[in-house]
């Protein structure tokens, strides 16, 4: 008696193909959105690219006959002259400065707010204003109201007290810009560090109590663990907005004294020594900058979300 074996017969996917009607309706569903698309890379996509070709050119708007193609002598130049650098390590002192300032700061608000007590609201909502305020009046409110020798609110107190009457523009310029950065800045890092604490799992936290912790250790070994995604997002979302910053450099110190960083050593390049080569080849380093660092910032976010989708 023999067996008798079959082969298995290879099957193929069937590869389902959509109807034509259905390849319509998701055009259709997204026909809305192309006007919105075409306008967005009309803004952003095709300066750009106008900028990166110029960064190739020698060329001086005073002299628009002299143009022509140098490669990556720009390039070379934004890395290797004195007061370029100077600018980009401002700018990287400036962002981590601000950046740091504001995280502790928002920490340290949003810890307070978390607490419940009588008109919460109401100071929630006075701690949000400065962020709202438009970025080139909060300078001019730091420069006027704040700062000024004569008349400055600082000066003001001191007088009061019989303290001295310094100029803080002069005496500290980077530290005056800075400080004008944090008090804008704070407030977005609040909001991002308060929202972390509200997603923390409360009944972890009771406890914890009951277990005998103290708030100390909670926080150390519950809440700052819960609230590291949010302090990196902070951090890299914060960091993309202070190193584009220039209304604070320009309306504050005008970049003199020190405080010129990589963005309003750009304007410099372009509107007063007119080189319009040498400030796109300085433009496209900051927005590289930028883009790898909001690379990071939207890994950060893809992970909260994952972190949200896998608790829920």
């Amino acid at each position: 008696m023999t067996a008798t074996t079959t082969a298995p017969v290879a099957t193929t996917p069937v590869r389902t193909t959509r109807p034509p009607s259905a390849r319509l309706r998701v055009w259709a569903t997204r026909a809305p959105l192309l006007p919105a698309l075409i306008f967005m890379i009309a803004v952003t996509q095709l300066p750009f690219v106008a900028t990166l070709v110029i960064s190739f050119f020698d060329w001086n708007s005073l002299y628009p006959d002299a143009r022509h193609f140098a490669g990556l002598d720009n390039y070379q130049e934004v890395l290797t002259d004195a007061d370029l650098r100077q600018s980009v390590w401002t700018t990287v002192l400036l962002t981590v400065a601000v950046v740091l300032a504001s995280l502790v700061l928002g920490l340290v608000l949003a810890l307070l707010l978390d607490r419940k007590f009588k008109g919460r609201g109401v100071v929630r909502t006075l701690l949000i204003a400065p962020f709202l305020v438009v970025p080139v009046a909060a300078a001019l409110l730091w420069k006027h109201v704040l700062y000024n020798p004569e008349y400055g609110l600082f000066n003001g107190l001191l007088h009061y007290v019989g303290g001295p009457q310094p100029d803080w523009i002069s005496n500290t310029p980077l530290l005056a810009v800075e400080a004008s950065l944090v008090w804008q800045w704070t407030p977005f890092m609040m909001l991002i560090l308060l929202a972390g604490l509200q997603s923390r799992d409360h009944e972890q936290i009771e406890a914890a109590r009951v277990d005998g912790a103290s708030d100390w250790q909670i926080f150390r070994h519950l809440t700052l663990p819960h609230l590291r995604r949010y302090l990196e997002l902070g951090a890299l979302l914060g960091s993309i907005y202070i190193v584009q910053n220039f209304d604070a450099v320009f309306t504050i110190t005008s970049g003199g004294l020190g405080t010129a960083n990589l963005p309003y050593t750009v304007y410099q390049s372009f509107y007063q020594a007119h080189e319009n080569g040498l400030a796109s080849a300085a433009g496209v380093l900051v927005v590289i900058g930028s883009i790898i660092i909001a690379t990071f910032a939207l890994r950060v976010v893809s992970s909260l979300f994952r972190e949200e989708v896998s608790r829920a």
